[in-house]
């Protein structure tokens, strides 16, 4: 049976091991996650006091939190950014706040997109700037191809800038030209916390104080404010991420291109690769206890996350050759 007949939640969202099991119940185990493009080296969370878990988040706490991204994303004032509980989330508002007759969506891309705006059309750049309300990754999810940001700069209309994968990678980032755009940023991949779910809308200050009112008093757990303010302002760590990810990245690159994978882009988080055999290359790493990410609208893509330790590039490697033996 095919990847898309069995396996349908796996195709719009990674991260799905507890499916995967069920799916693969002989799977090697333990599983290694590979289908999202969340860093395999976390941020360094440390004690938090119990005094955070029990009682509400001070509104202190949220504006040193957001100033504190605005120090670490450069370019954006503090009331330029609202702090929400995920961008998943900020996307499903920004639909009910921006509900403009034509949008495009630049793609092939992130599904999330078409669930928010079900009626927008996905196109090609050239094809989609012309819409009331034009919605981009970029770096863009799942090939990683970046659109200039002049070319972004210039344009006159709403658009929605998803810089999920830009912290490693700031120098792509529109934030310090944003020219009305509205950008958002995710803290867990990068930082590796996907669980804290964490993320930013930076707009100009009359939508992210409309953006700030709807959200309500507390937006964002006590423990996500500490987690999340304490990364922001932790230079030193961000740097040495940004250096392990590319090289792991450039490991995974040469490791796929050596298994007889094209590799069609990619991001210091994740590398695409594309194969005929996709489907079945898929199935052969899920038995081997490997998640990976295939496409439902594209059968010969698969996306493969950063291994984070030497064991981990082993033993993709050894089933990549168990697979070309076969």
């Amino acid at each position: 049976m095919t990847v898309a007949a069995t396996l349908d939640p796996l195709l719009y969202h990674g991260g799905r091991i507890a499916l995967a099991a069920t799916r693969f119940p002989a799977a090697h185990k333990p599983w290694l996650d590979l289908s999202t493009g969340i860093s395999p080296w976390a941020y360094p969370v440390g004690e938090i006091d119990s005094q955070i878990w029990q009682h509400l988040p001070q509104p202190e706490d949220l504006t040193a939190l957001e100033a504190a991204a605005a120090d670490a994303f450069g370019g954006v004032s503090p009331d330029q950014i609202v702090a929400v509980p995920g961008v998943d989330l900020a996307i499903r508002l920004l639909a009910t706040l921006l509900p403009e007759p034509r949008v495009s969506i630049v793609g092939p891309t992130y599904g999330g997109y078409s669930y928010a705006w079900p009626e927008a059309r996905t196109l090609p750049f050239t094809k989609a700037r012309g819409a009331d309300l034009l919605i981009c990754a970029n770096p863009n999810n799942p090939d990683g191809k970046v659109i200039a940001k002049t070319l972004l700069q210039r344009l006159r209309n709403t658009r929605i800038v998803d810089e999920a994968f830009a912290d490693a990678m700031p120098d792509q980032s529109l934030l310090p030209h944003r020219n009305g755009a509205i950008v958002l940023r995710s803290f867990g991949k990068f930082y590796g916390l996907a669980g804290v779910r964490l993320g930013f809308v930076i707009a100009d200050r009359p939508f992210a104080k409309k953006l700030r009112a709807l959200l309500g008093d507390w937006p964002i757990a006590g423990p996500a404010l500490v987690i999340g303010t304490a990364a922001y302002r932790d230079v030193e760590w961000q740097q040495r991420q940004r250096e392990r990810l590319s090289i792991a990245s450039e490991r995974l690159l040469l490791l796929l291109t050596q298994s007889g994978l094209e590799v069609a882009g990619g991001t210091p988080l994740f590398q695409l690769a594309t194969h005929p055999e996709a489907s079945a290359i898929f199935e052969h790493l899920a038995k081997a206890g490997i998640l990976v990410r295939p496409f439902t609208d594209r059968p010969s893509w698969l996306r493969f996350g950063i291994p984070g330790t030497d064991a981990d590039f082993a033993r993709l490697a050894a089933a990549l050759k168990n697979w070309k033996s076969t």
